[in-house]
C-alpha cells in the first residue's frame, strides 16, 4: 500500500501546487488535503496566532494522522509556530513549510531579507530565521518588509497586482541583502514575472525547498 502524505492548507489555491511537487519529489506516495481557510483568517483578524488557532492546527494534524497519514506538511507560514508546538507529540514526521527555506537563507548569507504580504506572516518567519541562525551558530542581520496591497489584491483575485506589489518590494530590498526569503508560498510566482537580470541575489521560496527536505528526510526514514 502506498504511503500517505497529508497537506494542511489555509489557501485552497495552493492545493495543485503541492500536488505537482509531491508527484515530482515523492513518486510512489499518495497525497490528501485538509483545507481550512479560517485558520489564516482568524490569525489575520487577531493580528497574531492565538492559542485557540494553535489548538485547531494541532487538531487538523491529528485528524490527518487518524486518516492514515504517514507524514504531514503544514503549508502556511502564519501558523508555523503551531507546527513547532505540535511536533513533539506527533507520531509521524511533521514538517513546517518555511523551516528548510530559513536554513538555506542562513547558510547563504549574513544579511537576510524577509518579505511577506501579511504582518501576521512576517513576524513568525523573521523569528524562525533568527532561531535557525542561532541553532547554526551564525550571526545574521534581518531586513524585513510587508508588500503593501499584495494580499488584498490576491483576495480580489487580481494575481497580476499581487505579483507587481511583491516584485516592487523585492527590487527595493535587493541592494541591501545577500539573500531574500519570501515568507508565503503564494509569493513564489512573482519572482518569475520580473525582467531577466533584475534579481541579483538568491530569492528563496518555501514550496520547493520544503518538498526537497521532506523528500530527503522521508527517504531516510
Amino acid at each position: 500500500m502506498a504511503k500517505q502524505l497529508a497537506f494542511v492548507h489555509t489557501v485552497p489555491g495552493l492545493v495543485p501546487t503541492f500536488a505537482d511537487l509531491a508527484r515530482e519529489r515523492l513518486p510512489g506516495w499518495e497525497t490528501f488535503n485538509i483545507v481550512d481557510e479560517s485558520l489564516l483568517r482568524n490569525t489575520i483578524r487577531s493580528g497574531r496566532l492565538t492559542e485557540a488557532t494553535m489548538r485547531r492546527v494541532a487538531g487538523h494534524v491529528w485528524s490527518a494522522v487518524d486518516a492514515g497519514a504517514d507524514a504531514v506538511l503544514v503549508t502556511c507560514s502564519s501558523i508555523g509556530p503551531a507546527v513547532d508546538a505540535t511536533r513533539p507529540l506527533c507520531p509521524v514526521p511533521l514538517f513546517r513549510i518555511d523551516e528548510a527555506m530559513a536554513d538555506r537563507a542562513v547558510a547563504t548569507g549574513a544579511r537576510i531579507g524577509v518579505l511577506a504580504t501579511l504582518s501576521s506572516t512576517l513576524e513568525p518567519t523573521r523569528d524562525l530565521v533568527v532561531r535557525r541562525a542561532a541553532l547554526a551558530g551564525r550571526t545574521v542581520e534581518i531586513r524585513d518588509d510587508v508588500c503593501q496591497g499584495a494580499f488584498e489584491a490576491l483576495q480580489r483575485g487580481d494575481r497580476d497586482a499581487h505579483d507587481a506589489a511583491v516584485g516592487a518590494a523585492l527590487v527595493r530590498m535587493l541592494p541591501d541583502v545577500d539573500v531574500v526569503v519570501l515568507a508565503q508560498a503564494s509569493m513564489a510566482r512573482a519572482v518569475e514575472a520580473l525582467p531577466a537580470g533584475t534579481v541579483t541575489v538568491p530569492v528563496l521560496t518555501s514550496p520547493g525547498t520544503a518538498m526537497e527536505r521532506l523528500a530527503a528526510e522521508l527517504s531516510r526514514a
